[in-house]
């Protein structure tokens, strides 16, 4: 199974504030960037239990009919807005093994912890990283430390008129 990420971040490098607002991200996306071109290719999104409550704040869902699988210890919420949404747990590569089995081919990894793990245990392939023309200071960063370099292999970068910049990398394992 192929996991990628796809993700907004400030020029210094952080997805959210420190309380998990991501409100210098352009409202609804900003201009069009690949974001659904990307959403269309995966079959299953993967996010932590932070990102979930997050994306439950909103007024849509914002993931449609797209199965999502929550990162949790504890109960999710049943029937919220008509989502597909379903509770695991355990290791990354677990997560992925269960996700294989189920016919997933391609996963969508989102939320800094959930990334950050599923990177420290190589299970990630694809890094597409959009910065956003702002500084912010402080906040949840993309990256946290790791336990071995993670060699990337740049595969594209694109500019926007609004100043987005889109890179793209592949993951050297």
């Amino acid at each position: 199974m192929r996991a990628s990420v796809f993700v907004g971040t400030s020029v210094d490098g952080f997805i959210a504030r420190r309380s998990g607002d991501f409100d210098f991200l352009p409202e609804g996306g900003g201009e069009p960037h690949g974001y659904d071109e990307f959403m269309a290719s995966v079959d299953v999104l993967v996010i932590g239990r932070n990102t979930f409550e997050k994306v439950l704040s909103f007024e849509q869902w914002p993931y449609g009919d797209k199965r999502v699988v929550v990162l949790s210890s504890r109960a999710i919420p049943p029937n919220i807005r008509g989502a597909v949404i379903e509770q695991m747990s355990g290791s990354p590569a677990e997560i992925t093994d269960r996700l294989a089995a189920s016919g997933a081919a391609h996963a969508y990894v989102d939320g800094g912890i959930t990334v950050q793990r599923f990177i420290r245990a190589r299970l990630v392939q694809r890094l597409i990283i959009t910065r956003v023309p702002v500084l912010i200071g402080e906040g949840i960063p993309l990256f946290g430390t790791l336990p071995h370099d993670v060699q990337l292999r740049h595969i594209q970068t694109k500019t926007y008129q609004s100043g987005l910049v889109k890179s793209e990398y592949e993951i050297v394992n």
